[in-house]
């Protein structure tokens, strides 16, 4: 390997790196950004931010608006979004979810684990003011996906887990909202994914929540022969 190879090589590295975090930014939802927006937000220089920027609208990962010169996700990310949907199978799961949400007067949605956040990939409506990932800790999904981890991790092991794993739930209640969430496990007992209906305090009650679980654990069953290949699910009990 000769020097110039060692050289370019972490500089080629570190050019994706930041790519990817320039694409990342873009994760709360929100309006189109500047350049100066990508700067304050990555911490880069406000021309090295415009340069990976037109290096993303020239690959078709971003777009730029002609009046505003403001950037926004662009068809090559709708794309792969598409293809990475359909890949999982989560078109299956809308028509259950619609109808679980139907049932149940709640918005109904499902979430997968990325990284430290619980992401929102199939179901609830997309808005401005809406966020579709959340740190894992502080949402029902999130905890769910903790409670139920991978084989080789481990549960977290405080009395709030092990009360959800005790019960097969969690719960949440930001401001003017309740949540509520159940896991879809596979063979290994891991949630592959958490399934979630969230709805006003006075709808969702205390009173009312074992008619709410029943129908969101059906779905959980339904979703889990969708969405998991036979090989697997869990098997059936006796």
């Amino acid at each position: 390997m000769t020097e110039a190879t060692t050289v370019r090589t972490p500089t080629g590295a570190q050019a994706v790196q930041r790519a990817l975090e320039v694409l990342h930014a873009f994760h709360d939802n929100g309006p189109d950004l500047s350049a100066s927006d990508l700067s304050r937000r990555l911490g880069l220089p406000v021309s090295t931010a415009h340069r990976l920027a037109r290096t993303l609208v020239a690959a078709g990962f971003l777009e730029q608006d002609a009046r505003t010169s403001r950037y926004r996700l662009g068809p090559a990310m709708t794309e792969l979004g598409r293809l990475a949907y359909h890949q999982r199978g989560l078109h299956l799961a809308a028509p259950e979810l619609a109808d679980l949400a139907a049932r149940t007067g709640t918005a109904a949605d499902l979430a997968l684990r990325s990284g430290p956040y619980a992401v929102i990939v199939a179901g609830g409506p997309v808005t401005p003011m809406s966020a579709l990932r959340h740190p894992l800790r502080t949402t029902a999904p999130g905890k769910v996906l903790l409670a139920w981890p991978r084989p080789d991790e481990q549960a977290p092991l405080d009395e709030e887990f092990t009360s959800i794993r005790t019960h097969g739930y969690a719960r949440d209640a930001p401001p003017g909202i309740r949540t509520l969430a159940v896991p879809i496990l596979d063979r290994t007992g891991h949630a592959r994914f958490a399934l979630t209906l969230r709805s006003a305090p006075t709808l969702l009650t205390d009173e009312r929540l074992p008619w709410f679980l029943t129908h969101t654990r059906a779905c959980a069953q339904a979703l889990e022969i969708l969405l998991l290949p036979p090989t697997e699910r869990r098997l059936p009990t006796p």
